[in-house]
C-alpha cells in the first residue's frame, strides 16, 4: 500500500468510527460544537484572514484566473456570513430522530420512518474555504462524520479553518476525528478517496467541470453534484418592467463566478424592442460582454456592441461577464430552449400571468425553479438552510441546495406487541 493509498485509508477508517459517534450526539451537543466552531473563527478573524491572503497571492503567481480568485477570496462580508452561517445551522431543527408517516396496520403493528445519518461524507470541491465550514457545520448538525478535500489553491486557508473545527470540536467534548481535512493536495488523494466504498457512504462533488467529470466517471461511491450552472432568466410578454430589469440586472452582475448567476437572458419577442436596449445598455455600461441571437443583434444595432452568438453559447457557463441573449415566441418556446441547452440548476421566469408561470413550474426541468426573482437565490443560506453542502441537480436522492435532510436518509421502524406473521 503506498503512501497516499494508506493515508486516505487511515482517515477512512477513523472517519468510519467517529461516525457511529457522532451519530450518538444529541441535538443540544452538536449546537455546542456548532457554537464553539463559530466562536473560535470570530477569535481567529486576522489569522484566517493571513492565511486566506497567502492563498491568494499563490494564485496571482500562478495565473489563476479572476473567476477562481474571487471564489477564493475572503472579505469582511464574506466572512460575516460565513459565520452567520454556521448560526442559521444552529437554529435549524434537528432532523436526525424525526419519525414520519406512522399509521397502524391491520394486524396491529406500527410502521413509520426514522430519519437518520448517511455516516461518512467526503466532500471535495475548489476554491471557496468556506466551504469547509458550511460543510462541517452541516454534516456535524446532521449526525455525519466528513472527509474534507479542498483545492490546494485553498490549501492555507482550509487548512486554519480545519483547526477552527477542530478546536470546536474537542471543546464539546467529540473527536476531532468527525471532521477530517485530507492534507495531500495530489491528485491521487482524489483518487483514493473517490473509491474508497468502504468506509466513505456518500461523495458531494463542488468544482470545475473537469473535477466534476472526472469524479462521476471514476467514483465507486455514491456522488451528490452537478457539473454546469447554465442558469437562465426568461423575460415574458406580461412580466412587469421594473422587475423584470432588475431582476435580469442582478442575476448577471451580482457576482460573476458562482453557479446560480444568469448565463443566458430569454426575452419575449412583443416586448423585446422596447425592453432589451435599456438591459442592454446597462450591461455594457457595467463591462458584460453582449451575444446574440441573429433577431436581437439586428433590434440592438447601433445601440450598443453585440457579437452574434454560436450555438455553443447557449450551452455555455461563461462564469465571467459575458451573457447570452435570445428572443424567442413566447413561454412554450422559453421552455424549450431551457429543457435543451440549460443544465437543470436554476431559471426564473419574470410575470405576471399566473398560468404562464404554472406552467415554467411545471415544465421547467431544473433543482430551482423561481418566479419573479433573482436566479442568485438559489443559494442554501437563503433558503434559510443555514448553508449548503452543495447544490445537486440529481433526481434521486436529494435535488437543489443540500442542507441538513439532504444529508439524512430514512429507514423504517416497526413497533409491535407480539404479533407474528401468519
Amino acid at each position: 500500500m503506498n503512501k497516499i493509498k494508506a493515508y486516505i485509508h487511515g482517515l477512512g477508517l477513523a472517519a468510519k468510527n467517529a461516525a457511529a459517534e457522532i451519530r450518538r450526539a444529541k441535538t443540544e451537543q452538536k449546537n455546542k460544537v456548532l457554537l464553539a466552531i463559530g466562536d473560535e473563527i470570530l477569535r481567529s478573524r486576522s489569522y484566517l484572514m493571513g492565511e486566506n491572503e497567502k492563498d491568494l497571492v499563490a494564485g496571482r503567481k500562478n495565473g489563476i484566473d479572476d473567476a477562481l480568485l474571487d471564489r477564493l477570496a475572503f472579505n469582511e462580508a464574506r466572512f460575516d456570513l460565513m459565520v452567520e452561517g454556521v448560526h442559521q445551522v444552529i437554529s435549524l431543527n434537528d432532523p436526525v430522530g424525526e419519525i414520519d408517516d406512522m399509521a397502524y396496520r391491520p394486524n396491529g403493528i406500527q410502521v413509520g420512518k426514522l430519519r437518520t445519518p448517511l455516516g461518512v461524507i467526503g466532500i471535495i470541491y475548489e476554491s471557496r474555504p468556506n466551504v469547509t465550514v458550511d460543510a462541517a457545520s452541516l454534516c456535524i448538525k446532521s449526525g455525519n462524520a466528513v472527509i474534507l478535500r479542498g483545492g490546494s489553491e485553498s490549501l492555507c486557508s482550509n487548512v486554519a479553518l480545519g483547526k477552527c473545527i477542530s478546536q470546536g470540536l474537542v471543546h464539546a467534548g467529540l473527536s476531532h476525528e468527525i471532521v477530517q481535512l485530507v492534507g495531500y493536495s495530489d491528485r491521487a488523494a482524489v483518487g483514493e478517496l473517490i473509491t474508497m466504498d468502504k468506509f466513505v457512504d456518500v461523495l458531494v462533488a463542488r468544482g470545475g467541470k473537469s473535477l466534476i467529470e472526472r469524479i462521476t466517471e471514476e467514483a465507486t461511491v455514491s456522488v451528490i453534484k452537478h457539473l454546469d450552472g447554465v442558469c437562465h432568466v426568461y423575460v415574458d410578454d406580461e412580466a412587469d418592467y421594473e422587475k423584470a430589469l432588475s431582476i435580469a440586472f442582478n442575476s448577471k452582475t451580482n457576482r460573476y463566478a458562482v453557479c446560480n448567476a444568469m448565463e443566458t437572458l430569454l426575452v419575449a419577442k412583443s416586448v423585446a424592442p422596447t425592453f432589451l436596449p435599456s438591459l442592454a445598455k446597462d450591461y455594457i455600461s457595467e463591462g458584460v460582454e453582449l451575444r446574440g441571437c441573429e433577431l436581437c443583434v439586428e433590434q440592438l444595432a447601433g445601440i450598443c456592441p453585440i457579437s452574434p452568438a454560436t450555438e455553443e453559447d447557449w450551452y455555455e457557463e461563461y462564469l465571467a461577464p459575458v451573457l447570452a441573449i435570445r428572443i424567442v415566441d413566447g413561454v412554450e418556446a422559453a421552455v424549450e430552449h431551457i429543457n435543451r441547452y440549460g443544465s437543470n440548476h436554476t431559471d426564473t421566469i419574470v410575470t405576471k400571468n399566473f398560468d404562464n408561470a404554472r406552467r415554467f413550474v411545471q415544465e421547467v426541468d431544473s433543482s430551482s425553479v423561481i418566479v419573479n426573482a433573482s436566479t442568485r437565490f438559489a443559494d442554501g443560506f437563503e433558503y434559510g438552510l443555514g448553508a449548503e453542502i452543495g447544490i445537486s441537480t440529481n433526481k434521486l436522492h436529494a435535488r437543489g441546495p443540500v442542507g441538513l435532510e439532504g444529508l439524512t436518509s430514512q429507514k423504517f421502524v416497526v413497533f409491535g406487541d407480539g404479533q407474528i406473521r401468519r
